[in-house]
C-alpha cells in the first residue's frame, strides 16, 4: 500500500506538470476506472488480511485441544480454569473457551491496566498468588513468565462457602460481674443496680444474637457466631459503657468482665481458650474485654477504670494458707523476681523466704547483682554481711543446678518469664507459684500450680506482708528487722511514698504490719535518696519537657546518657507533681543497645494500655517498654504514633 501511495503521489506530479505530454495520452475515465481497481483490489487483501488475522487470534476451542490435548482442555474447563496468554507489553494474544462463555473480551487490552493488582506478579515468584474479582466472580491467579501466561482459577465457590463457614463460625465466651460480692452486700439500691446489669446484658445479647445463659449468680455464659462477634468488635463492645453509666451515681460501680474465644473447630478447646481469657481479664484488673483467637495474638478492649480495692481478709487468708502448704510440700524453695530488680521485687523475696523460713524449706533468693538497680544493690549489701548473703542468695547458674523434680519455684514482681532474674530456672521448674500486682499480659507462666495477680496493690511487699500477717501458721510468722526495711522501701519506692492511685488502706495496713517486725522507715527512706549526681540528671532530664497533647508530656534523655530505669522512673514521678498533668512519658537509654519508656499517670489515663502498644506492660498508673537496638529518636516517634492512635482508648471514661 506504501508503493501504490508512492506511485499516486509520482502520478499526480507528472500528470500536474504534464511530462511526456500525459495528458492528452491518458483519459479521465481510465484515471478512475485504474483507481477504483486499485481500490477494489486493495479492500480485497484487507479483507483477507483480517480474515487470517482473525483466525490466528481468535483460536478455536479445537486449537486449543490441539494445543494442550483435548483431554487437559476438558479438565481446565471442568475446572474452571482459564489461560490468558500475552506479549511482552502484556498486551493479551490469546485466551482461551473459559473467557468467550463467560463474555469477557479482553483481546488486546493491557492486562494490567484491566486487573491492576496483577502486577504484584510481574517479577514475583511462580507461587505467589493474586486475588482479583471479574463480573462478580472471584479468581485466584498466577502468572509463567517463561510462557506469558497468565492462569485464571474461578474460587467463586469456596469464598462463598469459605464467607458463610466464617461468619457462622462457633464463637465462646464468659461473662463476669467483677465487683458482685460488693454490690450484693450494699444496701437494698445495690440490688437494682444489679437488676439493671443483668437487663443490660441480656439487652445488649439480644441486640448483637448471642445466646447467653446465666450458670451461676456473677456469671454468665455466651455462644454467637462470629458474624455477631465481629458487628461487637466494630462496637468496641459498647456493654462497658452501659455499665458504667448505671453506676455513675454509686459508692461502688458495677463493671463487667468478658473473656471470648474464637477460630478453632473444637467447642471443648474455645471453651478452655474463653477460660483463659476471662482469668486474664479478671487478673487485669476487670473491666475490659479478651478476645483470643486461636494462634494469634490476644485482643483487649476496656479497661479504662482502675482496679478497685476489693480483697478481703479471708481471701488473703485462704491464700496464704495454700502459699505455706505448697512450701512445705516442696523439696526446696527458690525465689526471684524480675531483672533489673528494684526494692519491691528484693523485698517481696526476702518476705517470701521469711515464710520459707518459718516453714523450715530450705530457701534461696536468685540474685545477680549486675541484673539489679544499683540503690537496690546497696541497699543489699548494706544491710547484709557476705557471709549472709551467702547464705540468702544464689546466682542464676547455681540456682539451675538446685532444681530438683520437687522443687517450688517463687516468681514475685513479674509474671512474664522472659523478664524473671533466670528464666531457665522456670523452664526447668515443675512446680512454680507467681505473686504479682501488675495487670496480667498475655506472655504468662506456664500453668503456674499457685497464681495470686492482684493489680489494686500497690506493690508485691504489700502483698507479701499481708500473707505474712493473715496465715493461719501457728506459730505466727517473724520477717527480720533488716527483711522488713528493704520490703517497706518497696512500699515507698511503688506507691511514691503513699501519693499512687494504687495506695490503699491495705497499703497503710501493710506498713503497718512491717512496722511491728521492726521496719526502720528513716533507713528504708535512705536506701531510695538521690545522690547530688543523680538529682542533676533528674533536672536535667526534666528540662527536655514536651507537650503533644493537653495534660500529657514527655522527657527525653541525651543518647549519650545512660540512665538507670529507676531514675527514668523517678523524673515520671516528678513530673506527675506538676498540676495539670495526667501522664508523663520518660525516654532514656538504659544500656549501650537498650532504650527504655517509664510511664506514669494520675489514674485517668491507662498508661498500661499504651504501654502495651508498644511491647511493654505494668500497671494502671505504672508501666514501662523497653526497646532492643534502638535510639531514642526512633523511639520517640513510635510514642508519638501511639499516643496519636491510642490516647483517646487509654483515658479513664469516668474522668472525662
Amino acid at each position: 500500500m506504501l508503493l501504490e501511495l508512492a506511485a499516486v503521489a509520482g502520478f499526480g506530479v507528472v500528470y500536474y506538470y504534464n511530462f511526456f505530454d500525459i495528458v492528452n495520452k491518458i483519459t479521465v475515465s481510465s484515471i478512475y476506472i485504474t483507481v477504483a481497481s486499485i481500490v477494489g483490489v486493495d479492500i480485497l487483501f484487507l479483507w483477507i488480511e483480517v480474515i487470517l488475522f482473525s483466525r490466528i487470534r481468535h483460536k478455536t476451542d479445537l486449537k486449543a485441544a490441539e494445543l494442550i490435548g483435548a483431554d487437559v482442555q476438558e479438565a481446565y474447563n471442568f475446572g474452571m480454569i482459564g489461560l490468558v496468554i500475552v506479549d511482552e507489553n502484556n498486551v493479551v494474544l490469546w485466551v482461551n473457551e473459559l473467557f468467550k462463555e463467560r463474555q469477557i473480551d479482553i483481546l488486546d487490552l493491557n492486562i494490567i491496566e484491566w486487573q491492576p493488582a496483577l502486577q504484584d506478579l510481574i517479577g514475583a515468584p511462580s507461587t505467589t498468588v493474586a486475588k482479583v474479582e471479574i463480573n462478580t466472580r472471584n479468581y485466584d491467579v498466577k502468572y509463567l513468565a517463561d510462557a506469558g501466561l497468565f492462569i485464571f482459577k474461578d474460587v467463586t465457590e469456596y469464598e462463598t462457602i469459605y464467607t458463610y463457614s466464617r461468619k457462622q463460625a462457633t464463637v465462646v465466651g464468659t461473662i463476669m460481674i467483677d465487683n458482685y460480692s460488693d454490690l450484693s452486700d450494699n444496701a437494698d439500691d445495690s440490688n437494682d443496680v444489679i437488676s439493671k446489669v443483668r437487663n443490660a446484658i441480656f439487652e445488649y445479647a439480644r441486640d448483637y444474637q448471642v445466646l447467653i445463659r446465666r450458670y451461676r449468680s456473677d456469671g454468665y455464659f455466651m455462644i454467637c457466631n462470629y458474624e455477631s462477634l465481629r458487628k461487637m468488635i466494630e462496637d468496641k463492645f459498647s456493654l462497658l459503657e452501659t455499665i458504667h453509666k448505671i453506676g455513675e451515681k454509686e459508692d461502688t460501680p458495677p463493671t463487667l468482665s468478658i473473656g471470648i474465644a474464637h477460630d478453632f473447630p473444637d467447642v471443648v478447646k474455645l471453651n478452655e481458650m474463653a477460660n483463659s481469657a476471662i482469668e486474664i481479664a479478671m487478673s487485669r484488673g476487670g473491666d475490659q474485654v479478651v478476645v483470643s483467637r486461636y494462634g494469634q495474638d490476644l485482643m483487649f478492649f476496656g479497661g479504662k477504670s482502675e482496679a478497685q480495692e476489693n480483697r478481703n481478709k479471708v481471701k488473703v487468708r485462704v491464700m496464704a494458707d495454700s502459699v505455706i502448704s505448697l512450701i512445705k510440700n516442696s523439696s526446696n524453695v527458690l525465689i526471684m523476681g524480675h531483672t533489673m530488680a528494684d526494692m519491691d521485687a528484693i523485698g517481696a523475696c526476702l518476705g517470701m523466704k521469711s515464710i520459707c523460713e518459718h516453714c523450715a524449706k530450705p530457701a534461696l533468693i536468685v540474685y545477680d547483682p549486675k541484673l539489679t538497680e544499683r540503690k537496690t544493690r546497696g541497699a543489699v549489701t548494706s544491710s547484709f554481711s557476705r557471709e549472709d548473703l551467702s547464705k540468702i542468695m544464689v546466682s542464676p547458674s547455681d540456682a539451675l543446678d538446685k532444681v530438683r523434680n520437687n522443687t517450688l519455684v517463687i516468681v514475685v514482681d513479674v509474671h512474664r518469664p522472659s523478664m524473671t532474674m533466670a528464666p531457665k530456672v522456670l523452664e526447668k521448674a515443675s512446680k512454680v507459684m507467681v505473686i504479682d500486682h501488675h495487670r496480667r499480659s498475655e506472655e504468662f507462666v506456664e500453668s503456674p500450680v499457685f497464681s495470686h495477680i492482684e493489680p489494686s496493690a500497690s506493690s508485691s511487699c504489700e502483698l507479701v506482708a499481708e500473707f505474712v500477717r493473715y496465715a493461719s501458721a501457728n506459730p505466727r510468722i517473724v520477717i527480720p528487722s533488716s527483711y522488713a526495711t528493704i520490703m517497706l522501701s518497696g512500699i515507698f519506692m511503688d506507691s511514691n511514698y503513699f501519693k499512687s492511685k494504687t495506695c490503699g488502706i491495705r497499703t497503710f495496713e501493710a506498713s503497718m504490719i512491717l512496722k511491728e517486725f521492726g521496719a526502720d522507715n528513716s533507713v528504708a527512706d535512705d536506701f531510695l535518696k538521690d545522690e547530688f549526681e543523680e538529682y542533676t540528671l533528674i533536672t536535667k532530664i526534666i528540662s527536655s519537657l514536651k507537650t503533644p497533647y493537653y495534660g500529657i508530656v514527655y522527657c527525653v534523655a541525651d543518647e549519650d546518657d545512660v540512665i538507670e530505669a529507676a531514675t527514668l522512673a523517678k523524673v515520671g514521678n516528678q513530673c506527675m507533681q506538676m498540676r495539670g498533668v495526667n501522664a508523663c512519658f520518660v525516654i532514656g537509654k538504659t544500656d549501650v543497645n537498650e532504650v527504655r519508656i517509664s510511664c506514669r499517670s494520675d489514674g485517668s489515663v491507662n498508661v498500661q494500655l499504651l504501654a502495651e502498644k508498644l511491647n511493654g506492660g505494668g500497671h494502671f498508673t505504672q508501666s514501662a517498654a523497653t526497646f532492643k537496638n534502638s535510639t531514642i529518636d526512633r523511639v520517640e516517634s513510635k510514642l508519638l504514633d501511639v499516643l496519636n492512635e491510642y490516647l483517646g482508648d487509654a483515658r479513664n471514661s469516668q474522668e472525662k
